[in-house]
C-alpha cells in the first residue's frame, strides 16, 4: 500500500511536534492528508485558522489536547461490523485455528484498535458459539487495546443501546446480553475474559504468542512505512499458523513474505511459516561394516525417501565401502541391491563416466563439496551430460563418517543448450533483415515496460484513494452520528417550543380584553381574538404591520407618545382611556394599559398594550 506524497507544511509539523513533545504522542506515523483535514476540523471549531495560533491555543488551554485527540482518532466501529467477513471467520477460519491449537491449551485473541469495545465483544461471541460458553471462559483471553482512553473506558462498561446492536442477530442478543432499562450489558461471566488497555501500535510493544489478531480499519490511517513496521510486530506477537484478521479497506500488497492469504476478499491472512528448522542429514552415524545391519538399522521414512529419490545418489563409507544406492542409480548405472557392501573400487561405477574415487577422496579430506564439469557418457545408444557432486557427511561430533555423491542428469539442459546454439547460429543469418524490427520490439518493449510501471503506480495511488475514501467515510458517518443527535435535540426544543407556544396561544386567546404585542419598531407581534373582536381587524392582516398602519377605530395617534415611552423605559406602565371607534362604529370609550415588555436580560423587548371597552 503506498499513499500519495504530499509537499510537508512546516507550520503542521510543528503542531505534531509539540504534541509529540508535550503529550508523548507520536501522530507522525499517520497519514498527512487525513490527519490534516481532521486538524483543521478541529481548528475551525475553536475560531482559528493558522497552526501557529492552534499550537499557542493548546498551551493555553489544556482541556484542548483531549479534544483535538478525539476529533482525530475516529471511533466508527460497530458489532459484526462487515457481516460476511465475520461469517467467513466463524465458518471458515475458526474451527481450523481451534483444532490447531489442540484441547485445553489456551487461546489469546488480540483486539488492536478496539475503539468502544464492539469489536471484542463480537469475538467474545464468535468464539462462545464455536466453542461452548463453558470452554470459552476456562481458556480463551481477549486482549482488547487502544489508545483513545475515553473509548476505553466506555467498552470496560460492556453496556450499549439498541442503536448500537442493530447489527446483532436476536438469538446472540437474546444469549450474550442483559437488558435492563433499555440499555443491553454484556454477561458478566464472558465480560471477565474480555481485558481492555492502552496499547499505541506504533510505540507500544505487541502483545505476544496470540492465535488470532483482528486490526480492522485500523491500519489505513498510517503512512506505508508505519504500517509496514505494525505488520512486522503483527508478525512477532502472532504464533506459528497464527491469524490476522484486517478490515476491508487494508491489504497486503507488499508482506506476502511474512503473511498469506487465506481468503483474499474478506482479509483473512495466515502467519507465514518462515520458522521452520532446517533439513538435516538423513544419514545414521553408524558405521557400515555389514551390509545387511546397515540397511536394517536405517529409518523406514528415510530409506523410502532416499530410494525414490529421483537423483541417482550412491553413498559410500570412509573406506569407500558403497552403502547405499537409491533406485534412479540402479537404473543409470546397472547396479544392483548385491552392490551395496563392495568396495567402490570393485565396481564400473568408479572410473564410469568419470574417476569418481577422486572427487570421493577429495570430499572427505577437504571436508568440503566437490563438483565436476558437465560429463559426457554414453549408455545403451544414449548419452548422457552428468554433473556430478561429492559432500561430506559429518556427524554431531564433525567428523567425516561417509560421502555421499549425487549424479543430477543435465541431459535435457544440454540438449536445450545445442538447440540454442544452433537456433543463434540460424538466427544470426537472418540478423540483418531482424535487426530493425528487433529495434521496434525493444522500443513497444519499453513501452509497455512504462505502462505497466505507470499501472502498478496507478493501481497504488487507487489503493491509497480506496483507503482515503474509507477514512472520509468513517469521519462521515461519525459526523451524521453528531448530526443525529443535534438533530434529536431540536427536535425536542420544537416540541417544547410547540407546547410553550400553545400555552401563550391559549392565554391570548382566553383573555376576553385586546391585547397586542409589539417590537421594538412598533410592529405588531400578537394580536388576540379580543382584538380582533374589538376593532374588526383580523389577526393576520394585523401582525408585521407597523401600529400606525393599521386602519382600526383605534386613535393609534393618541397612543405615540405612551408607547414609544415603554419602549425606551423598561419600568413605565401606564393607564389611558381613549374615546374610539369600536368594529360596529359605534363610538365607545375604551381603557388601554400601555407597559413595557422586558426580556430576559432586564432590557425593553417591545411594549404591551391590553384594551378593554367600558359600559
Amino acid at each position: 500500500m503506498s499513499e500519495t506524497r504530499t509537499v510537508p507544511d512546516d507550520a503542521f509539523e510543528n503542531v505534531l511536534l509539540h504534541l509529540k513533545e508535550s503529550r508523548a504522542f507520536d501522530f507522525t506515523g499517520y497519514k498527512r492528508t487525513s490527519l490534516q483535514r481532521r486538524v483543521r476540523h478541529r481548528m475551525t471549531q475553536v475560531g482559528i485558522d493558522d497552526y501557529t495560533d492552534y499550537v499557542d491555543h493548546l498551551q493555553v488551554n489544556a482541556d484542548e489536547f483531549a479534544a483535538l485527540f478525539n476529533t482525530i482518532l475516529i471511533n466508527v466501529t460497530a458489532f459484526l461490523r462487515d457481516e460476511d467477513a465475520w461469517a467467513a471467520l466463524r465458518h471458515s477460519v475458526v474451527p481450523q485455528l481451534l483444532a490447531g491449537i489442540g484441547s485445553g491449551e489456551p487461546v489469546r485473541v488480540w483486539s488492536a484498535g478496539c475503539a468502544s469495545g464492539e469489536e471484542a465483544y463480537s469475538l467474545a461471541m464468535v468464539l462462545a458459539e464455536e466453542m461452548g460458553v463453558e470452554e470459552f471462559r476456562k481458556r480463551v483471553k481477549i486482549y482488547a487495546t487502544d489508545v483513545d482512553e475515553e473509548a476505553l473506558a466506555q467498552a470496560r462498561q460492556a453496556v450499549y443501546g439498541e442503536r448500537e446492536l442493530q447489527g446483532v442477530p436476536p438469538e446472540l442478543l437474546a444469549a450474550y446480553f442483559e437488558q435492563s432499562g433499555g440499555r443491553y450489558a454484556f454477561h458478566k461471566d464472558l465480560r471477565r475474559s474480555v481485558i481492555f488497555g492502552r496499547n499505541d501500535l506504533v510505540q507500544d510493544a505487541p502483545i505476544s504468542r496470540i492465535d488470532l489478531l483482528v486490526c480492522r480499519n485500523t491500519l489505513m490511517y498510517f503512512n506505508q512505512e508505519t504500517q509496514s513496521k505494525i505488520l512486522g510486530r503483527f508478525h512477532f506477537a502472532l504464533n506459528p499458523g497464527g491469524v490476522l484478521f484486517l478490515g476491508k479497506a487494508e491489504m497486503l500488497l507488499s508482506h506476502g513474505r511474512i503473511f498469506e492469504a487465506i481468503d483474499l476478499k474478506h482479509r483473512l491472512f495466515r502467519k507465514s511459516g518462515n520458522d521452520s528448522p532446517p533439513v538435516t542429514s538423513f544419514v545414521s552415524q553408524a558405521y557400515f561394516h555389514d551390509r545387511r545391519s546397515s540397511v536394517d538399522s536405517l529409518d523406514r521414512l528415510q530409506e523410502h525417501a532416499f530410494l525414490s529419490s529421483p537423483v541417482a545418489q550412491v553413498v559410500v563409507t570412509t573406506d569407500e565401502v558403497v552403502a547405499l544406492i537409491n533406485q534412479r542409480a540402479q537404473e543409470l548405472f546397472d547396479l544392483l541391491p548385491g552392490d551395496v557392501g563392495r568396495p567402490l573400487r570393485d565396481l564400473e561405477l568408479s572410473y564410469r563416466p568419470v574417476e569418481l574415487r577422486g572427487y570421493v577422496e577429495r570430499a572427505r579430506t577437504e571436508r568440503r563439496a566437490v563438483r565436476s564439469e558437465e560429463i559426457e557418457w554414453s549408455r545403451g545408444g544414449e548419452r548422457y551430460w552428468l554433473e556430478i557432486t561429492a559432500n561430506p557427511l559429518l556427524d554431531v561430533a564433525k567428523r567425516v563418517i561417509g560421502v555421499t555423491v549425487v549424479f543430477d542428469d543435465v541431459s535435457a539442459a544440454h540438449r536445450l543448450l545445442q538447440d540454442l546454439e544452433l537456433a543463434n547460429r540460424q538466427l544470426e543469418t537472418a540478423y540483418e533483415e531482424l535487426q530493425s524490427t528487433n529495434e521496434e520490439l525493444e522500443t513497444t518493449n519499453e513501452e509497455l515496460q512504462s505502462t505497466v510501471e505507470e499501472l502498478e503506480t496507478t493501481n497504488e495511488e487507487l489503493q491509497s484513494t480506496n483507503e482515503e475514501l474509507e477514512t472520509m467515510n468513517e469521519e462521515l458517518q461519525s459526523t451524521n452520528d453528531e448530526l443525529q443527535a443535534i438533530n434529536d435535540t431540536l427536535r425536542e426544543r420544537s416540541g417544547e417550543l410547540d407546547q410553550v407556544n400553545d400555552f401563550l396561544e391559549s392565554i391570548l386567546t382566553s383573555l376576553r380584553a385586546g391585547v397586542v404585542v409589539l417590537d421594538l419598531g412598533m410592529r405588531v407581534m400578537a394580536w388576540n381574538s379580543g382584538a380582533e373582536e374589538l376593532w374588526g381587524v383580523r389577526r393576520d392582516e394585523a401582525e408585521g404591520e407597523h401600529l400606525l398602519n393599521i386602519d382600526s377605530g383605534l386613535p393609534v395617534a393618541d397612543l405615540r407618545p405612551a408607547v414609544r415611552q415603554a419602549l425606551n423605559d423598561v419600568s413605565f406602565t401606564t393607564e389611558l382611556k381613549i374615546t374610539s371607534v369600536n368594529r360596529k362604529g359605534r363610538e365607545v370609550l375604551v381603557r388601554v394599559v400601555c407597559s413595557s415588555l422586558r426580556s430576559a436580560s432586564g432590557q425593553p423587548n417591545g411594549a404591551l398594550l391590553v384594551m378593554e371597552q367600558q359600559d
